[in-house]
């Protein structure tokens, strides 16, 4: 168990450690130059926001199976 608190710290410190994150694809991109700076910077986020937590939910499924596959 102590194994899986030090992952989550070291993710949560390597997620909350970075000061800024670019996840648009172009479109987005040319649709956050037209809101204007504050809206765009809301759309990165929400982005962000949402692309972790598939990717941590996948995270956790191979780490599990990696696991059980190298105890058999």
């Amino acid at each position: 168990m102590k194994q899986w608190r030090l992952i989550l710290f070291v993710l949560a410190f390597f997620f909350m450690s970075a000061t800024e994150l670019s996840a648009q694809c172009s479109i987005c991109t040319k649709t956050a130059q037209q809101l204007g700076e504050k809206p765009a910077k809301a759309l990165n986020t929400g982005i962000i926001y949402l692309a972790f937590t598939p990717l941590l939910l996948m995270g956790l499924v191979g780490y599990r199976w990696w696991k059980n596959n190298r105890e058999a």
